[in-house]
């Protein structure tokens, strides 16, 4: 694998934020933010044309909306095989926390996400693809 240098602009207002970030952080290496930031860019978008991809969904909902636990429970058990597994956190009194851990095609990703964004009582959910094969 080569690597290759290029110039990037970036504005005044974004590489004092950067330069800010990363002195609380104790990040020395502009080169390495940029590198990882490139591959943050990657995994959001090539995962939905790829044939492999392990990540996470976090799915924020309302669960005093009636059915909604019970929905999602038999969603999940529609995506087994692709599902390695779950964690529920209870945020406060009405709001859930459910993490699902995957395994799958980046379509049958993309088919749960659509799922899930469209069950009632769902206010958030959140796709991040760690792996795409």
């Amino acid at each position: 694998m080569s690597s290759s240098r290029f110039g990037v602009y970036i504005p005044a207002d974004v590489l004092n934020e950067l330069d800010f970030v990363m002195q609380k952080l104790g990040v020395k290496s502009r080169s390495r933010i940029v590198q990882e930031a490139l591959r943050l860019f990657i995994n959001e978008y090539k995962w939905r044309f790829s044939q492999k991809v392990h990540g996470i969904i976090g799915v924020v909902y309302d669960h005093n909306v009636s059915g909604v636990d019970d929905e999602l429970t038999d969603i999940q058990h529609e995506y087994l095989e692709n599902i390695i597994s779950t964690i529920h956190i209870h945020l406060t009194r009405d709001k859930c926390m459910l993490i699902i851990v995957m395994k799958s095609e980046g379509d049958r990703l993309y088919e749960l996400v659509s799922r899930l964004i469209n069950t009632r009582g769902v206010l958030l959910v959140r796709p991040m693809v760690l792996e795409v094969e």
